[in-house]
């Protein structure tokens, strides 16, 4: 993943859609990107995605710088694991940000198969 795309991933708000019977888009907050450009999401409010999840293992990220308009939309396939480091990263930044009052029960592992441009410009909707 380009450089740019990680560092508005790693300091913008990403909005998560996922769908099933029911679309589903919720903002999520507790976050990273790993240095194999894996997108990672804590699991504290995700009931409705990770159902959605089990239906088909789809998810869509999207993220914009909204002073600039630069932005992305990232899609791929999910999985859901609750052990291992990551969990563990995830659930130490969860308890620091909210000073214990949330806490991760997993993570959500997204494996990036297609990284779009949304910025309005030339560039728009081209696969990077």
């Amino acid at each position: 993943m380009k450089e740019n795309v990680v560092k508005l991933l790693k300091e913008q708000l990403w909005y998560l859609g996922t769908y099933s019977d029911e679309p589903n888009n919720v903002p999520v907050a507790f976050k990273d990107v790993t240095t194999d450009g894996k997108l990672i999401v804590g699991d504290v409010f995700l009931e409705t995605t990770l159902s959605n999840i089990k239906t088909n293992g789809k998810v869509a990220v999207s993220a914009c710088n909204g002073a600039t308009r630069e932005g992305y939309q990232i899609k791929g396939m999910a999985e859901y694991v609750t052990t291992g480091p990551i969990v563990d990263t995830l659930k130490k930044l969860v308890s620091d940000v909210s000073k214990g009052a949330l806490k991760a029960r997993g993570a959500l592992i997204i494996i990036p198969e297609k990284v779009i441009v949304t910025t309005p410009s030339a560039d728009n909707k081209k696969v990077i």
